[in-house]
């Protein structure tokens, strides 16, 4: 939830999106959303896709970044921030290929890029998007995907590209709910071990699911919400 993260993971972790979750994150028993569902189902009302996605980081970045809202035709700027962070509330089509949530229509990945993951990383998130929105089938969105990268469309993560997913609201799927607040490390593709990841002891989770995106994901658990609440230990 990008989110890729998760799903991004995330949905999230959208590719977050989900765009932005980890591996495993769907239960074994999860529903499978094998298209689409009407569009309605994955559209909010823009004030509340506003505070979701704002939700995403604490308060002294989110209040003056830039905030995306979805509609029909797209991501849309709802608030044009001045900070560099853009804000925004990933769908399902963020997850991996392989993610039974891939459709999930209840999936909500809020994220806030900083300026470097704005610059590259919340362009996978808008291509995806528009091939979703023209209702193109979860395989043509990731051959368009690894298309886009042939042609050199797709750049890797700027450097120091990172996400918040820090919502208590956020919903990346089935089988993990919100999950748990993170912070997430966007670098060119790279081995697990060269960030100490997945290690016992080691606050680094590598999401190594397969996305088609030019990129490696880190998370980063962290212990509070971005309202300053504090999360139940993970």
């Amino acid at each position: 939830m990008k989110t890729r993260h998760l799903a991004r993971w995330a949905g999230a972790c959208t590719r977050a999106v989900g765009l932005s979750a980890l591996a495993g994150f769907a239960a074994a028993d999860a529903t499978p959303y094998e298209r689409m569902a009407p569009l309605e189902q994955y559209l909010m009302p823009p004030g509340s896709e506003i505070a979701l996605a704002r939700s995403a980081a604490p308060a002294a970045i989110s209040d003056t970044a830039t905030v995306l809202t979805l509609d029909s035709q797209g991501y849309q700027t709802a608030v044009r921030g001045t900070n560099g962070f853009t804000c925004l509330v990933e769908r399902s089509w963020m997850s991996p290929g392989a993610s039974p949530d891939f459709w999930n229509p209840k999936m909500r990945g809020p994220v806030c890029y900083n300026p470097a993951a704005s610059g590259s990383i919340l362009a996978y998130t808008l291509r995806r998007t528009k091939l979703a929105l023209a209702g193109e089938s979860k395989e043509r969105i990731l051959d368009e995907v690894r298309a886009a990268l042939a042609r050199k469309e797709l750049l890797s993560p700027e450097p120091g590209a990172m996400s918040f997913m820090m919502s208590k609201d956020g919903y990346l799927g089935d089988g993990v709910g919100h999950w748990h607040p993170h912070l997430m490390f966007h670098v060119p593709k790279v081995a697990g071990a060269s960030w100490g990841a997945n290690l016992p002891g080691s606050p680094v989770v590598l999401d190594d699911r397969e996305v088609p995106e030019p990129e490696t994901m880190f998370l980063v658990p962290v212990s509070r919400w971005s309202d300053g609440t504090t999360a139940a230990a993970h």
